[in-house]
């Protein structure tokens, strides 16, 4: 069944639960091209895809990471950034590549470009009717791992994961902020945002209250604050140098 544009953008939420029916591959074929069209800096392109589709695998990175819908999507995709390409093509016609993929701006580029392809995917993926799921998780659980289960070589390291499947279930949607406080016109707002940050607090905290399904007591700010504190354990240095980002100071 496909979307409106509007449906897509706006009825948009993560599914964790799918059917066991294959997706059909004229929608895996559509998902792809959405995703080789992704803008990307310069052109260059600087991303590339996993597409997870063995059960065997999933179930490994499932166990790695602890996300369910990883083992029960239909199709699991791992974004990574990537300059191994460039640097391939380079060599054949004798072009230096410098240190660009090494530099703080080379690593923001390529998990720029390969989270745009994600939005590319999960865009084309709900308009036609899927359900998605993005996973950052992916990225941070067991980064050697993940690299060595896919193969990954010297200037290629993950970014995010994107669970694709047939919905099992149509989740309430969560709240979103509000567009004062995500829409700045011309420059930086110099408002007071506390009250309105707190009312939305508030909102997150009614949802996951009254919510369908599994509920909680999260507010919004001491649960995402939580996640600060948990990745600030994250030794992400260590996980990407070996492939060759971030070894540069600039």
């Amino acid at each position: 069944m496909s979307k409106t544009v509007e449906q897509t953008l706006l009825e948009r939420r993560s599914v964790r639960r799918y059917t066991r029916d294959a997706i059909p591959q004229e929608d895996v074929d559509f998902i792809y091209e959405a995703i080789r069209n992704t803008p990307t800096s310069y052109n260059g392109q600087q991303f590339s895809v996993v597409d997870v589709a063995d059960q065997e695998l999933k179930e490994k990175l499932y166990a790695l990471t602890g996300q369910k819908q990883i083992k029960t999507c239909n199709r699991f995709l791992i974004f990574c950034a990537d300059y191994r390409k460039i640097t391939l093509a380079a060599k054949s016609k004798n072009v230096p590549v410098g240190v660009f993929p090494a530099t703080v701006d080379g690593y923001t580029v390529g998990v720029i470009d390969a989270s745009l392809a994600m939005m590319s995917a999960l865009t084309a993926a709900e308009s036609r009717g899927l359900g998605t799921c993005p996973i950052g998780y992916v990225r941070t659980a067991a980064p050697a791992q993940v690299a060595e289960l896919l193969l990954l070589p010297e200037n290629v390291t993950v970014v995010c994961g994107l669970a694709i499947g047939v919905p099992r279930e149509l989740p309430d949607m969560k709240p979103k902020q509000p567009v004062d406080l995500v829409i700045h016109h011309n420059v930086y707002g110099s408002g007071d945002m506390s009250q309105a940050l707190m009312d939305y607090d508030e909102k997150v905290s009614h949802y996951n209250r009254t919510r369908e399904g599994t509920k909680s007591d999260n507010d919004w700010v001491s649960h995402i604050v939580g996640y600060y504190h948990e990745g600030s354990g994250y030794d992400m240095l260590h996980a990407v140098r070996p492939h060759g980002f971030l070894t540069e100071n600039s």
